[in-house]
């Protein structure tokens, strides 16, 4: 695996929303945040911290999971990658695997082996994607995440394009799209790399820790505090007042409320 350049956690943050932004947690404020997602300039910090909190909305399960040194590169996947290249063993893809996740198992199994009901309309869409990649360019990202350059690396963000590419050919896999690959050292500690029952176990404890956390919440402090610092910059008076500390109490459907405290 070529190792092309050093990025930022927040270029593959961009490029994971944006990858992401289709999805209905966007419905509502689509428009208000199309120039920040798809348009992302990093490096303005106030635009980073959002669009970390936007991500948040629906991948913030996961990316709590990484570990907090992992460096982060953009690379090239090289013919002898796919000896080491895993999908992760998510929902459709353990009835594909048949035991083997990695890479190239896979796409051989969907070229050779016949599959029934729900498997078969998934195999349907994957091959549909390759014939598309197959004609048109593509420059999403995908991405990886490894222990380091000797050991497997699993994919955390595009199975099913790295899948349809390969099925079209080596080539279409390894030019179609942008790479990012996160290393750590720790990385066999996130569920999301090695799946065991330690990892799952710690998982739950973070999900449960984070149960009442609100994404939303994030999202407009920053955008009154990105509100109030331009109006100070423009020599006008901030909108909003400085913000008492915000406590999470319990709410019926597992989202965040806020007590205020501080003076009454």
């Amino acid at each position: 695996m070529k190792k092309l350049r050093r990025v930022t956690e927040a270029e593959v943050i961009a490029e994971f929303l944006k990858n992401e932004f289709y999805q209905e947690e966007f419905h509502e404020d689509r428009e208000q945040f199309e120039q920040l997602v798809l348009d992302a300039d990093i490096s303005d910090e106030a635009g980073n911290a959002l669009r970390r909190a936007l991500l948040f909305r629906r991948r913030g399960h996961m990316w709590r999971e990484l570990p907090a040194d992992t460096q982060w590169c953009e690379v090239k996947i090289e013919p002898q990658d796919l000896e080491r290249v895993r999908v992760f063993p998510r929902a459709q893809w353990r009835r594909v695997a048949n035991g083997s996740f990695l890479l190239k198992d896979i796409v051989r199994r969907i070229k050779t082996k016949p599959f029934r009901g729900r498997t078969r309309d998934f195999i349907a869409k994957v091959q549909a994607l390759s014939y598309h990649l197959r004609n048109q360019d593509d420059q999403s990202a995908v991405l990886l995440i490894g222990i380091d350059d000797d050991h497997p690396v699993t994919v955390l963000e595009g199975n099913h394009r790295l899948t349809a590419a390969l099925l079209a050919s080596p080539a279409v896999m390894q030019n179609r799209f942008r790479v990012f690959c996160g290393f750590s050292p720790a990385m066999s500690q996130s569920c999301w790399y090695q799946t065991s029952l330690a990892n799952l176990w710690r998982y739950a404890g973070n999900r449960l820790r984070n149960l009442f956390y609100d994404p939303d919440a994030d999202v407009e402090r920053l955008m009154k505090s990105a509100t109030d610092s331009t109006m100070k910059a423009a020599g006008e008076p901030a909108l909003t007042a400085p913000q008492p500390a915000l406590t999470p109490v319990r709410a019926g459907k597992g989202i965040a409320k806020f007590e205020i405290n501080g003076p009454q």
